[in-house]
């Protein structure tokens, strides 16, 4: 399709988005009076609106029936993450038996380590790549002292080459082959919370497979997102947030995947608690750890159900569009935000460097905004573009395609260059 930098093309655009209704389902921050631009779906969701509905029926089944809401409640609470799993093991492309939600990431990585993890002799080395998100690398620092290893000495971090902004699946493959005798562990960000790019997933599990060490996948930036198919992967397990691309609030719940080929493995080492018992057993109050049969064995404590609300009423949108629809829409909406971006660049003579591969992206554009500074930021939020900065000067653009429009990639593409001429006439 030829693009156009002009209102009457991003409003025809919005005419023929299918998903274009679902923009109405969500709540939109104001600024100056007027919905803004949102660009942080990567880091927060919108809230659903549908949302304090689902949280609503707790409180009221809370204040009805107290403790028996746990069995009689319209969704009873003992069950309730198991209304998420549906929905969820299409977006991650696993089976049912494999996905469970419970605690958070960070918790729900280190809690998988201690099933993933297993040095012996001298494989003891986790992989990974350069700069991950910081809570990975205190993750993976602190499990190697966690069992008497120096991390300068047993982390891998894989490099990018010198000028380039984005990993080169070779080189990973080729750290993997070079050290395949020393790791235990591959794990690394599916997508990068920095430059947007999405890694070969596939390629890497079947090498870190191959080597004979176990894989995993921080799925954080990369569930709601892209396209994934862990079960089929061969991955051995993943863990990925709730609220940046599925939308469940701030600090909600996190999914987990674990292949089922480790489901019936007696021997497997585990933090267990009483929720990963079987239901049938679970109230005998058995003094010996009976363990469910699917990755809900993970599980340590019941499930915060009004943590679970919101999360359900996401997933509910997930299940009406599907994923495929939401790619399709996503593709089109970032390369019309590339477009408006070289239009920009092109008219007001800036010099904007997207160092998200093209070839490798899904949601996010970050981009270097050479020659200019914070204030171009600072000008941006006030004028109603809520979006992301990341030091020294790169401003992360995720264009959510459940409530984003292509009118707002026009109203960005104005305000950015009104910033930049008013920076210059000033």
């Amino acid at each position: 399709m030829e693009f156009k930098n002009t209102e009457e093309f991003a409003r025809s655009l919005d005419e023929q988005d299918p998903l274009k209704g679902y923009r109405d389902a969500f709540h939109f921050p104001r600024v100056n009076g007027r919905p803004v631009v949102y660009f942080t779906g990567n880091s927060l969701g919108l809230q659903p609106k549908r949302a304090q509905a689902f949280v609503d029926e707790i409180m009221r089944d809370w204040k009805e029936l107290a403790v028996e809401g746990h069995f009689y409640a319209g969704k009873p609470w003992w069950d309730y993450h198991e209304r998420l799993i549906p929905a969820l093991s299409k977006i991650v492309g696993a089976r049912e038996r494999e996905v469970t939600v419970m605690n958070t990431l960070t918790v729900n990585l280190h809690l998988l380590m201690v099933s993933f993890y297993r040095p012996r002799g001298r494989r003891f080395k986790i992989l990974c790549e350069e700069k991950a998100f910081p809570s990975d690398q205190y993750m993976l620092q602190s499990q190697l002292r966690f069992h008497g290893y120096a991390p300068a000495e047993s982390l891998i971090e894989v490099e990018k080459r010198p000028g380039e902004h984005h990993w080169r699946t070779s080189d990973i493959l080729e750290a993997i082959d070079r050290h395949s005798d020393e790791l235990a562990l591959v794990l690394m960000g599916g997508v990068n919370y920095y430059n947007g790019q999405v890694l070969e997933m596939e390629a890497i599990t079947r090498a870190g497979r191959a080597a004979g060490a176990m894989v995993g996948w921080d799925l954080a930036h990369a569930a709601g997102n892209v396209a994934l198919n862990l079960h089929d992967w061969d991955v051995d397990f993943a863990s990925w947030c709730s609220y940046k691309y599925m939308n469940s609030g701030p600090g909600n719940a996190s999914g987990v995947f674990i292949h089922e080929k480790h489901l019936s493995d007696p021997n497997i080492p585990r933090f267990e608690g009483w929720w990963g018992t079987k239901k049938e057993t679970r109230f005998q109050m058995q003094p010996s750890f009976d363990p469910i049969e699917t990755a809900d064995a993970w599980q340590l404590s019941n499930a915060p159900v009004l943590a679970l609300a919101p999360y359900l009423a996401s997933l509910e949108l997930f299940e009406e569009v599907g994923m495929e629809a939401l790619i399709e829409k996503r593709d089109r909406i970032v390369a019309y935000l590339e477009f408006i971006l070289r239009e920009v660049d092109r008219e007001v003579e800036s010099t904007f460097e997207i160092i998200t591969p093209s070839a490798a992206r899904g949601c996010q554009l970050s981009v270097f905004l050479h020659g200019e500074g914070k204030p171009l930021f600072d000008y941006l939020m006030k004028n109603g573009v809520i979006t992301d900065w990341r030091e020294p000067n790169v401003i992360r653009l995720a264009p959510a395609p459940f409530y984003c429009s292509y009118s707002d990639m026009f109203r960005f593409g104005q305000i950015l260059k009104q910033g930049i001429l008013e920076k210059t006439s000033g």
